[in-house]
């Protein structure tokens, strides 16, 4: 396991803190073995929904639990009291925040993770077995351009599109920025029911939590054009719909969750992009089993 010190973290969510793997085997020090680890999320920060939906559907609920945490922290640093114990045992004199997601070996009570992209891999990579092959061979590529596409062209575009005190010019930019990234995503899924052929893979988790985060938090530093503008790829929406309704995805959306923690963090101005909801999610989300 390594461990960055937090003198060395540009913020709370830049560098992870720590960053230890699930190996294939003993020699790796950690390696995958049912019910040993033991994940701690909430589903209304990004990080936490993407690795929810992942587990869901990896079929993981026996092999590796879940404890859910409150949409917003309890702590004023910005961490989870319930995950403190976890990082005092982890590294010594720490005193940062104790921040979601983490993975915990419960065998030595301990972090082996709090990188989502990491912890999402390992799941899919050393626990998925014939599951949902999350990361088809030879898709490797595809997977991490709409990563890629999803971290700048929609969610880093969004948040400098809606930025108040920056210039009319910058705005303007990060916007097209966004509705280029949002037309190609919209003219693949005319012609096939998946960014990455015609299965489910990590790429899906990713663009659809993406999806859920800028019509959910966003467009209320958006104004009413814009936000209009953006609901206007109409194969886009009806993905994200029928994702919603998947019990998978739709399962872990805390709409309510997600607005408490926005108000809670945020510190942009409301815009009138706020009043315009691209998608009814609370609609189509699946009906619990």
């Amino acid at each position: 396991m390594s461990f960055t010190p937090p003198a060395a973290r540009l913020t709370v969510r830049s560098v992870p803190v720590f960053r230890g793997r699930i190996g294939s085997d003993a020699r790796s020090g950690h390696y995958a073995v049912p019910r040993r680890y033991r994940l701690h999320l909430s589903a209304a920060d990004p990080d936490g929904l993407r690795i929810a939906v992942t587990h869901s559907l990896l079929g993981l609920e026996r092999a590796c639990p879940v404890t859910f945490l409150p949409a917003v922290p309890d702590c004023p640093d910005g961490g989870h009291s319930a995950l403190r114990p976890l990082y005092d045992a982890s590294a010594h004199h720490y005193t940062g925040p104790a921040v979601a997601p983490v993975l915990s070996d419960d065998w030595s009570g301990r972090i082996v993770s709090t990188h989502g992209p990491d912890i999402a891999r390992d799941l899919a990579r050393r626990f998925g077995g014939g599951r949902a092959a999350l990361y088809p061979c030879g898709a490797e590529s595809e997977i991490e351009a709409v990563e890629r596409m999803c971290a700048q062209g929609i969610e880093r575009a969004a948040q400098r599109a809606g930025t108040a005190g920056t210039g009319d010019e910058e705005r303007a930019a990060a916007l097209d920025t966004l509705l280029h990234t949002l037309g190609v995503l919209d003219r693949g899924l005319r012609v096939q029911p998946y960014p990455i052929g015609d299965q489910i893979t990590a790429a899906d988790v990713e663009l659809w939590v993406a999806l859920v985060q800028l019509d959910t938090v966003h467009r209320h530093h958006l104004d009413a054009s814009a936000v209009q503008r953006i609901a206007g790829h109409p194969a886009l929406w009806a993905y994200a719909r029928r994702l919603a309704a998947h019990a998978a995805f739709g399962a872990h959306l805390d709409l309510d969750g997600i607005a408490r923690r926005h108000h809670a963090r945020c510190q942009g101005l409301e815009a009138a992009g706020a009043a315009v909801q691209i998608l009814d999610w609370a609609a189509h989300i699946a009906p619990a089993p």
